[in-house]
């Protein structure tokens, strides 16, 4: 890790950004001595960090990732791949409710969750408890083949508390997620893909670039749209089937009063790259 920052952020430039200047902001979770685990100061970071690319117009797309394995000591075994492998159990020894309720009720899974831009999860190795959590609480999850998945938080004594209950049944149905929850036992990248826990499956070497792909096109589009876009198939979470279209329709109606429609519409039909404006 270097210095005493437990997240890395790295901007990278959209191309043909519209507005000017758009970026997809890398995140990396930077304790690979630990698996990249979770605690209080990874997950301030997070928090902050949520806080700072809501805020900020250039974010158009976020990226999280778990940092590599450290080269180890001659002599010594080099730690597997990581994205997150869970909170740092040692935090949770000798604690009660009234302790963990208030660290739990303010978190980076709702902070991450809550974000209104696309969200996008690149994973290598271990993505268990917590960190199968924050993985589910983005967007999109894209993995390599070598990657392991898992709620494992049953063999503590302890269920997910990051919203895993609730997102796997949503993300996979009810069957799955019982198993998952219940058994407690980790899966690989390619079961992982065949029942849609994850998006795409892509080889180590071509994760970043597979990622980058995704988010430079996200990036592309209008942030404006892609927000409403968000939120508008979020909202098919929340709400009945009937509402939600309603919801949807009217969203889509708003849209027509927006610059960014005529952009479209226009440069579609003369044949020409939309230069968004961002509203």
């Amino acid at each position: 890790m270097t210095g005493d920052n437990p997240l890395r952020i790295e901007h990278i430039p959209v191309e043909n950004s519209h507005p000017a200047g758009g970026v997809i902001a890398l995140w990396t979770i930077d304790r690979p001595d630990k698996l990249n685990s979770l605690n209080a100061e990874v997950n301030a970071a997070l928090m902050s960090a949520c806080d700072a690319a809501e805020s900020d117009d250039a974010v158009r797309v976020i990226i999280i990732t778990g940092a590599a394995p450290s080269t180890p000591p001659e002599g010594k075994r080099a730690k597997p791949a990581s994205f997150v492998a869970g909170a740092d159990i040692s935090e949770f020894v000798g604690k009660s409710s009234e302790d963990v309720r208030p660290i739990f009720e303010s978190n980076p899974w709702e902070a991450i969750w809550n974000l209104s831009k696309p969200t996008i999860a690149m994973i290598d190795g271990f993505a268990l408890g917590g960190g199968s959590e924050i993985a589910l609480s983005c967007d999109l999850r894209i993995a390599t083949p070598r990657s392991k998945f898992g709620t494992p938080e049953i063999n503590l004594g302890l269920i997910p508390g990051g919203g895993g209950t609730q997102r796997l049944c949503r993300l996979l149905g009810y069957g799955r997620a019982m198993e998952m929850v219940m058994g407690g036992e980790m899966i690989g990248g390619d079961e992982a893909h065949r029942i849609g826990l994850i998006n795409h499956l892509a080889e180590v070497d071509d994760l970043r670039d597979k990622t980058l792909d995704i988010a430079q096109n996200l990036g592309s589009k209008s942030p404006h749209t892609i927000r409403v876009a968000k939120a508008a198939v979020r909202a098919a979470l929340e709400q009945p089937f009937s509402a939600g279209v309603v919801h949807e329709r009217a969203l889509f109606c708003a849209l027509f009063d927006t610059a960014d429609k005529e952009i479209g519409v226009s440069a579609f039909i003369n044949r020409e790259q939309a230069e968004w404006k961002g509203a």
